[in-house]
């Protein structure tokens, strides 16, 4: 009896990136373009989400509205862009096969793309341009106990700075490395809980959790010790991460190139620790920014206040009749 085709391409799927990892050459600059895949899952994400997103700009310019096309660039290019070349390119082909590349991954799908897609403020283009039900349903998702709940600037930074140990030192690594649809789900859980943790401190969009720009700051700044900490413990354990999988990988086709895993793991460490403070410095200045243009913008509209009260000044100054004709 013959499989079916949706069966076999499952099949294929769920053998997961060991097997592709069998027959991976050198991993070199060269591999990155040179090892893209289709990568099914990231492409479909990818399509849907980007998709839906320039739908809405489109009816934006239709009715002759203006979107900024700094916050197209961002959410499509930068955001979508990103999360599709670090599962679909040389990133995703060796993310399993090198801790290293598994780790350049997981700084780009934590950090820089949800800060591109918080920058991108989709719910406030889902606002203007959704129908009248479908935007009171993401009205009350946005306003929901739930949404402030979890975007509770103190329980998103605990939950962002936890979500990584638990990753490397429980079972949960090992599942991701074992099983294509964990793998796949890890990769969102690290976009989900960014997004998360920096959609009310970057974001432009009217969500839940926001709070003012030294908050915020100090928020972003908390963060470095806990990357530092994590790469730090990494890169000085002697105790391998994902030890039976990457150890079986050096008994392979691949063992004539591949490092030593303990020297791959302290390179893995040393990229967390260096990669997330230069993130984190990026997040600064766009904090800074905002900031910037905030007061900027609160300074505009005090000295049009400060206008309308002084006018009103003068016009009431002028309607009122003088002493003399009063007495």
């Amino acid at each position: 009896m013959s499989s079916s085709p949706t069966f076999s391409l499952l099949t294929t799927i769920s053998a997961g990136a060991a097997g592709d990892a069998e027959v991976l050459p050198r991993f070199t600059l060269e591999s990155f373009f040179s090892e893209w895949s289709l990568a099914p899952f990231s492409f479909v994400v990818t399509v849907w989400v980007a998709g839906l997103y320039l739908l809405g700009v489109a009816q934006m310019r239709r009715r002759g509205d203006h979107w900024p096309i700094g916050r197209t660039i961002a959410f499509v290019v930068v955001g979508m862009g990103s999360f599709y070349v670090a599962t679909a390119s040389g990133l995703g082909a060796y993310d399993t096969t090198l801790l290293s590349v598994h780790m350049v991954q997981h700084m780009v799908l934590s950090m820089l793309v949800p800060l591109a897609l918080a920058l991108g403020a989709p719910v406030t283009l889902a606002l203007r341009t959704l129908p009248g039900t479908p935007r009171r349903w993401l009205l009350a998702v946005v306003h929901s106990r739930f949404a402030r709940v979890l975007s509770f600037p103190p329980l998103a930074f605990v939950l962002y700075v936890i979500s990584p140990w638990a990753l490397y030192f429980t079972g949960w690594y090992d599942a991701s490395l074992a099983s294509t649809y964990v793998h796949e789900m890890m990769h969102l859980h690290l976009v989900l809980v960014g997004a998360l943790f920096f959609w009310p401190l970057m974001g432009v969009d009217p969500v839940p959790g926001r709070v003012g720009y030294p908050a915020r700051m100090l928020l972003v700044a908390l963060t470095l010790p806990f990357h530092a900490f994590l790469g730090v413990t990494i890169m000085g354990q002697e105790e391998l991460i994902g030890a039976e999988h990457y150890q079986e990988l050096r008994e392979g086709p691949m063992a004539s190139w591949l490092p030593p895993a303990i020297d791959d793991q302290h390179l893995a460490g040393g990229i967390l620790w260096g990669s997330g403070d230069l993130i984190a410095l990026a997040f600064f200045g766009v904090l800074f920014v905002q900031w910037v243009r905030s007061s900027m913008k609160e300074a505009k509209r005090e000295d049009r206040r400060l206008d309308l009260l002084e006018a009103r000044a003068a016009r009431a100054a002028t309607a009122a009749p003088p002493e003399e004709s009063r007495r």
